[in-house]
């Protein structure tokens, strides 16, 4: 008699018990929610609230307040000052983001190099940024000394260029520019981290396919190189973009505005207004045209950039 051998039986795993909202887990974002709490209660509460003075003539000082509609917006448009202002900040941004970039990004192919002295040399373009800008502004203040045996002058004057010798920052037509360099000296270290980053992800193979193909240094660098650094250019532009459009350290801890109001910044101009004239109405008013029209040049940027980076 022959036995009947049964095939073998696969063990069937236990059902997974999925747990739902009612079975004790909770969803992600709860996660979050204290955090998002306290920034709403810090934060945007504070400041939704706060915007509601630009349609006031608030003085800062007690609750005493009146309706003005667009009153302050209105003075906006005629305010010389406010208007100076906007130019000057306009004149900041644009050389800020196009000088820092540009010398960060020279930095940058410098140091990605094999000489040996290349660690050194990142460290000390780098140096400048982890220091206080206010600090650094007291130091360059020094260096634009206007008397002839002190900082700059001096050394021009050790050099035989005593007739170059200037009020660097008493002089309504240097003053910007002396403020834009101390600020670009300052943060071209920071491009340039950012935009070595960038070189490091570069893959080598297509540098030297492009070598074996004959493509020289100039080709190889705008045909491989500047299409891959997309993302950091990204980084990089909307960075010193937003810092040229609020910058106030530099300017109050060197000129204060001046002379006259040949430095001062729609920064600068907004905190004048509320802490020195005490309108704290027009003051928010200037703040809250400063918002929006920072975050609409970000959008904008950030729109062209990232189309930039997929059609790279």
């Amino acid at each position: 008699m022959t036995a009947v051998m049964s095939p073998p039986v696969t063990p069937v795993p236990p059902p997974v018990r999925r747990v739902g909202r009612r079975g004790g887990i909770a969803p992600p974002w709860l996660f979050a929610a204290p955090a998002l709490l306290v920034y709403a209660l810090v934060m945007l509460y504070p400041s939704i609230v706060g915007a509601g003075s630009a349609f006031t003539d608030w003085s800062g000082v007690g609750e005493q307040r009146s309706f003005v509609g667009l009153a302050n917006f209105k003075q906006l448009l005629h305010d010389d000052q406010a208007l100076g202002a906007l130019r000057n900040t306009l004149f900041l941004t644009v050389a800020i983001v196009v000088v820092q970039n540009g010398l960060g990004l020279l930095l940058a192919l410098g140091v990605h190099t094999t000489i040996k002295s290349r660690m050194v040399l990142r460290v000390i373009f780098f140096a400048p940024v982890v220091v206080s800008p206010v600090m650094v502004s007291f130091l360059w203040k020094y260096v634009y000394n206007p008397a002839p045996d002190a900082g700059l002058n001096a050394a021009l004057n050790a050099v035989g260029l005593g007739s170059l010798r200037q009020d660097w920052l008493g002089n309504p037509s240097l003053a910007i520019w002396s403020v834009a360099f101390t600020v670009i000296w300052q943060c071209a270290g920071y491009s340039m981290v950012i935009f070595l980053a960038g070189l490091e992800g570069v893959p080598q193979e297509l540098h030297e396919s492009a070598m074996v193909d004959g493509a020289g240094t100039v080709a190889r660098f705008r045909h491989i190189t500047w299409p891959l650094l997309a993302p950091a250019v990204t980084i990089n532009v909307m960075l010193s973009t937003v810092g040229g459009l609020t910058l106030f350290t530099q300017i109050i801890a060197m000129t204060n505005g001046g002379p006259g109001y040949a430095t001062d910044t729609l920064s600068t101009v907004l905190y004048k207004q509320a802490f020195v004239f005490g309108k704290f109405g027009y003051s928010t008013a200037v703040a809250l045209v400063l918002a929006i029209f920072v975050a609409a040049v970000s959008f904008i940027q950030i729109g062209y950039l990232r189309s930039r980076e997929t059609a790279a």
